[in-house]
């Protein structure tokens, strides 16, 4: 009852505040106008990579044939690109995906990877960044520079590819130089929450997912769901591992056992309270160990740029490619998580404007190409002061993000 509640008041205050905060950014004098192709300083966007296999199959119902040739990349994604540790180095190893390639789907191809669909998707994206950014307001130039647009990318092949994809689509192909994609190894990841980086978070996140399954509600569905399946009461089965599968099959056209029609809304609303309960936005230390450096790498970035600050001046694009468990923590973190699983390609864009007069700085977040109201910030255009001190109770230093992981565990967090 409380997660329902939850959600209806989600729901509520959601649409209220978006309607206030529509009247405030209307009666406000100061901020730059969305015209003023001037005022923009800067962009960063936080994507989830394109379509792909799933990460397991549900076991012991009607499977489905990944094959082969649904990984074939359009010619029309193709771009010259270098995978780089983030100084530059020879590329990390991936234990992430090694775990991946240990295992084979019925057809023949790997756990999640990128398909052709999303590679499409992230091209698109690409494109939609491109008119907005170089078509409709010259923000960016039409050919790919390093100096002017930096890629960031977990060191999971999904993720690079998507990143390629997306570069495809914002310069037509269009590049003088190669494309860098930097990564990092999985130890120092922030571009998702890192539990084997982090043993507080390993600890605090593994009870709440054990615990996600058992919540009264999610338990009965998850026992009907089961039986109506015909999986055994003694696998390892959860709506997160239903959804996942249920939707990669959807997305490619590949068919689901019939039963799954009439619990597909049931399965995506309780993904949802699980994942909401896993990473609890009021259990703040528990999303501070999520998201708190990426958030802290963004606020960063913003101050860098006013400051003049940056080793490299020309930067006007920062591109980080992640997943959807970066995506759902950062909605939470932002105060606009909608209670909807992020679906493949989906972004979260920060602007950084600056009023040409009174020279004011304002962060603008959109999220999938809808303007968002973040809370406690009076306007669409947010005066960075107001955004610093929103993501102040979830941004954590590298230094104090270290600390905590390495702090004994307190009972009481696990509650």
């Amino acid at each position: 009852m409380r997660t329902r509640n939850l959600l209806t008041k989600a729901g509520v205050l959601g649409s209220v505040s978006m309607a206030f905060g529509s009247m405030l950014w209307s009666h406000k004098k100061t901020e730059p106008t969305q015209t003023d192709s001037g005022s923009l300083k800067l962009v960063q966007v936080l994507f989830r990579h394109g379509a792909r296999t799933p990460l397991k199959s549900i076991p012991g119902i009607m499977e489905a044939q990944w094959m082969p040739n649904l990984l074939e990349p359009p010619a029309h994604t193709q771009i010259n690109y270098v995978v780089t540790d983030l100084e530059g180095g020879p590329r990390p190893s991936s234990p992430v995906e090694d775990s991946y390639r240990a295992n084979i789907l019925t057809g023949g191809t790997y756990p999640g990877q990128l398909t052709t669909v999303g590679m499409q998707q992230l091209y698109e994206l690409g494109e939609r960044l491109r008119k907005r950014y170089i078509q409709d307001t010259a923000f960016l130039n039409p050919t790919f520079s390093p100096t002017e647009v930096y890629v960031r990318s977990t060191n999971i092949v999904r993720t690079i590819e998507s990143a390629k994809c997306l570069v495809a689509g914002l310069f037509y192909q269009s590049q003088r130089d190669m494309v860098p994609i930097l990564t990092t190894e999985a130890e120092s990841e922030i571009l998702y929450p890192n539990y084997h980086g982090c043993r507080l978070l390993k600890l605090l996140s593994g009870h709440r997912w054990a615990e996600s399954s058992t919540l009264p509600d999610i338990a009965a569905d998850l026992r009907s769901i089961k039986s109506a399946l015909g999986i055994a009461g003694h696998q390892r089965v959860d709506f997160i591992l239903i959804r996942d599968d249920m939707v990669a099959r959807e997305t490619h056209g590949l068919p689901c056992p019939p039963v799954l029609d009439s619990w597909r809304n049931t399965v995506e609303r309780r993904a949802v309270e699980m994942i909401y309960h896993i990473y609890e936005p009021s259990k703040r230390e528990n999303l501070q160990l999520c998201v708190g450096p990426l958030l802290h790498v963004l606020m960063g970035n913003i101050e860098d740029k006013l400051q003049d600050a940056t080793s490299e001046p020309n930067r006007k694009l920062f591109l980080y490619s992640a997943h959807d468990t970066t995506l759902i923590p950062c909605l939470m973190a932002l105060g606009i998580f909608d209670m909807r699983w992020p679906p493949y390609a989906s972004d979260i864009t920060l602007e950084l404007h600056q009023h040409r007069q009174t020279k004011e700085a304002f962060v603008k977040v959109s999220y999938i190409g809808q303007d968002q109201l973040v809370p406690g910030c009076s306007g669409v255009y947010c005066p960075l002061q107001e955004f610093k001190q929103a993501l102040s109770n979830y941004s954590l230093t590298f230094e104090l993000y270290e600390s905590l992981c390495n702090q004994p565990v307190k009972r009481e967090l696990l509650c």
